[in-house]
């Protein structure tokens, strides 16, 4: 699908969709739990229904509705299905490798896309630590066969590597008959994304120890209970929006918790950083951009939200420097680089380093031109921010694509004044 933007300034009220940092993480400690749980607030993203299956291929019983779902959960890891495939989510696969392994059986994972070539070295270090067969071709990292199960004991990680790893193992761990312990070597990055691990852990009756993100110590034969959770509003999400309104779009949003422990939260002081006014008035989120600077944002918590940012910075006046970045290059496409070819294609003056992207900010976008998503969801919504920075229309490919985390954004794009048409 290719979506063709006239450039048109937006303006109204949106409803933010909810977290899917936390709908992964609340369906599946409900899926593992004993007892009944409802997740209201859910939306059916192509990365959600992949979570939904896997944990159903663990025993968990769950029921779909409009916007929440009815688990029966599994007590524990059952086994029901000995494969899954899960698209092109990561945090699926990272989350489950472990979940599945708590068992001892035969287990094969497959994935699609870009998904199949991102890394799962930290895994594969453990399985040949713990004498654990397994298999995937030499060229890439799935499909994956996994033979046996997980022991108590200690685990080694790397700080500076994806922190789905480490929420993983905190889901499963606490299932085995010992203690283990966690033991981040360097400092742990996106340490946000585990305060949501443990925030949902704890709810559903599992506790860690978490010793300043140093070690976390956890104790084997727990089980989850049932709880009832809400989702509430995704910052990931919301840091589209908060964009258009740093470049002179009229936008408030709805469903925001300012309280919460999302790390993509930061994307509020981040806009700051280039001289964005925020503010939280009447339950409404909204930014106010005007004269913008420019800014020395670090990505080392917060990989999501460099496209986004990346728009941003392509237009604030003098210099910007993106640091710590080199894990934009590991997502759906390298971000860096893929961000760098669009803008530029526009008349954006975007550099790269290993680590780093550099910008000096332009007036405004040229437009006219054919715009490559890279079938990456972030890079599509990112490119939607930019066209109203357009002087001309832009076509933006594979624009479908957002279906992976936010499937009705071109609806919403629309009803705030959107002017596109979609050519199949």
């Amino acid at each position: 699908m290719k979506v063709l933007i006239r450039p048109k300034k937006l303006s109204g009220i949106i409803d933010i969709i909810p977290s899917k940092s936390y709908s992964h993480r609340a369906i599946i400690a409900a899926s593992l739990a004993k007892g009944h749980s409802t997740i209201r607030n859910v939306l059916f993203s192509n990365d959600i229904k992949r979570t939904i299956d896997a944990c159903r291929a663990f025993g968990a019983v769950i029921e779909e509705h409009s916007d929440f779902l009815e688990i029966e959960g599994s007590n524990g890891v059952k086994r029901i299905n000995d494969s899954i495939n899960v698209g092109e989510s990561g945090s699926t696969i990272r989350f489950m490798i472990p979940i599945m392994m708590v068992s001892d059986k035969k287990m094969e994972f497959d994935g699609l896309n870009n998904r199949v070539n991102r890394p799962l070295d930290t895994y594969f270090r453990i399985f040949s630590e713990q004498n654990i067969k397994f298999m995937h071709p030499d060229d890439k990292y799935l499909p994956l066969t996994t033979y046996g199960s997980l022991k108590p004991g200690v685990y080694e990680i790397e700080g500076n590597v994806s922190s789905q790893f480490v929420t993983g193992l905190l889901f499963a761990l606490p299932l085995l008959k010992g203690k283990s312990t966690i033991k981040i070597i360097g400092t742990l990055e996106s340490k946000a994304y585990i305060d949501l691990t443990l925030d949902i852990l704890k709810l559903y009756n599992i506790n860690i120890k978490n010793n300043n993100y140093l070690t976390f110590e956890i104790e084997g034969n727990q089980s989850y209970k049932a709880h009832d959770y809400t989702i509430e509003g995704d910052f990931s999400q919301a840091a589209f929006f908060l964009s258009m309104g740093a470049l002179g779009n009229d936008i408030k949003l709805r469903c925001m918790n300012l309280n919460s422990l999302q790390g993509d939260k930061k994307i509020i002081n981040d806009l700051k950083e280039f001289g964005v006014e925020i503010s939280f008035k009447n339950e409404l989120l909204f930014a106010a951009g005007k004269n913008l600077n420019g800014a020395v944002i670090d990505f080392s918590q917060s990989p999501d939200l460099g496209p986004t940012l990346s728009v941003v910075a392509a237009l604030a006046k003098g210099k910007s420097d993106f640091i710590n970045a080199k894990r934009l290059r590991i997502k759906e496409c390298d971000r860096i680089t893929c961000m760098k070819e669009e803008l530029n294609k526009i008349g954006a003056i975007v550099s790269e380093k290993t680590d780093e992207m550099n910008f000096i900010g332009v007036k405004n976008f040229s437009g006219s031109l054919h715009l490559e998503s890279h079938n990456d969801h972030r890079i599509a919504m990112a490119l939607a921010v930019a066209s109203t920075m357009c002087e001309a229309p832009i076509m933006i490919e594979q624009a479908e694509c957002v279906k992976k985390s936010y499937p009705h954004f071109w609806d919403d794009f629309k009803k705030l004044g959107g002017d596109f048409d979609v050519i199949d």
